[in-house]
């Protein structure tokens, strides 16, 4: 049996017809699938270059093809192009297909009616949540409080009508988007932790950081993951805080950058602040991470964050927002609420203030960090995929 995957992934395509990407979504990802489907079909939003970016990877190959839709970035040009996606994206899928929807995602939104007209059986991959992404200040745009809306109840109407649904979340995404009461249930993270992605053991101290590192990882395509929030609990740190020698590096890139780079040199931290772009996945994000004190990720938005995982399987003492995933990670006292850049730079200051809280946050996410290891979260993926395999069957044969 074939499965159908969709995703919001922007792929690039070469006149050879390889597909290609800078994202950990490379050909290897697409083998937790194989395990139990014989291929996969990926749908995505396909631009066709002239050659393939430094750093890039094939999303292609053995029993893993790429069912390319029309490109589009951002909401103006989806709607430009809806008519043209739609057609596409309902050509994606064939009878006897299973299909799986990582969502929340404009794609499967054009999908799951037609699945549903037809009775086809789906699973849902609930890997983030729109209310979140389009709350206050995560995204900038006239329609924000409409997009809100329609694509959390989409969602919500997606979750309730699947087959099965494997949620990114222990609880937090499941009780905002449950399943309807027939559905397989199941709970795995997206992230997959080989042996090589830990560190050795919890760090140690032996003084308080001077200077004070920190490490941002994540997209600057939005402002969702709040980079600009941290920027300004930056300048605090040193007003208000008397912490002149502290430094960020950004790990990341999007059409943000520019800006924020801009509001680095407004505020006085030129040299302070460190852009540095893309880096692969692997060894060159793990080099940065293991290179800072503390990791700071101060999202509006989230499903369960990845890097902040990977973060903690480094041993880093890990500070966040109170954004949907983040609380089933890092403890109340390591939070701050979402948005405030005073309350940031205050958390920071206290936890860089003290060896013991560092090493005991250290220790915390080291030791929690294993609950993401690759095997276990293997199983339960593989459930999921068989309940849905099963459901797809039923229906084939029926």
């Amino acid at each position: 049996m074939n499965v159908v995957v969709t995703m919001e992934l922007r792929l690039e395509r070469t006149p050879d017809g390889a597909v290609w990407t800078r994202t950990p979504y490379s050909r290897g990802f697409w083998d937790r699938y194989l395990e139990v489907f014989e291929s996969v079909r990926v749908v995505a939003r396909v631009l066709d270059v002239p050659c393939s970016d430094p750093g890039s990877e094939r999303v292609d190959g053995e029993r893993v093809t790429v069912h390319g839709l029309p490109y589009y970035v951002g909401p103006w040009e989806f709607a430009r192009r809806w008519r043209d996606l739609r057609r596409a994206v309902q050509g994606a899928v064939r009878p006897g297909d299973a299909v799986i929807m990582r969502v929340g995602s404009p794609i499967a939104d054009l999908l799951q009616p037609g699945l549903a007209k037809r009775a086809h059986p789906y699973g849902v991959e609930v890997v983030g949540d729109p209310w979140e992404a389009f709350g206050p200040g995560a995204i900038r745009h006239p329609l924000r409080p409409f997009f809100r809306r329609w694509f959390a109840r989409n969602l919500r109407r997606q979750c309730r009508h699947a087959s099965a649904g494997c949620f990114v979340t222990r609880k937090a995404l499941q009780d905002r988007y449950p399943l309807g009461p027939e559905a397989f249930c199941a709970a795995a993270s997206d992230i997959d932790l080989l042996p090589e992605h830990f560190a050795q053991g919890p760090r140690s101290w032996s003084r308080v950081p001077d200077p004070l590192r920190l490490v941002f990882v994540g997209s600057l395509e939005q402002v969702y993951k709040a980079p600009d929030v941290l920027i300004s609990a930056m300048a605090r740190l040193r007003s208000d805080h008397e912490i002149p020698r502290v430094t960020l590096d950004v790990v990341g890139d999007g059409r943000f950058r520019a800006s924020l780079e801009e509001q680095a040199r407004t505020l006085g931290l030129r040299g302070a602040v460190r852009f540095h772009g893309h880096l692969p996945a692997g060894d060159a994000v793990r080099r940065r991470l293991d290179a800072a004190d503390l990791f700071v990720l101060p999202s509006r938005a989230e499903g369960l964050p990845r890097a902040m995982v990977e973060a903690m399987a480094r041993a880093m003492p890990c500070i966040g927002s109170d954004a949907v995933g983040i609380p089933e990670l890092i403890d109340d006292e390591d939070r701050v609420p979402a948005g405030s850049s005073q309350a940031l730079a205050a958390k920071i200051a206290d936890a860089a203030a003290s060896t013991r809280r560092l090493e005991a946050m250290s220790a915390r996410n080291f030791e929690r960090a294993r609950d993401y290891a690759a095997e276990p979260l293997r199983r339960r993926r593989t459930t999921f995929y068989e309940a849905l395999r099963a459901s797809t069957a039923h229906r084939r044969a029926s």
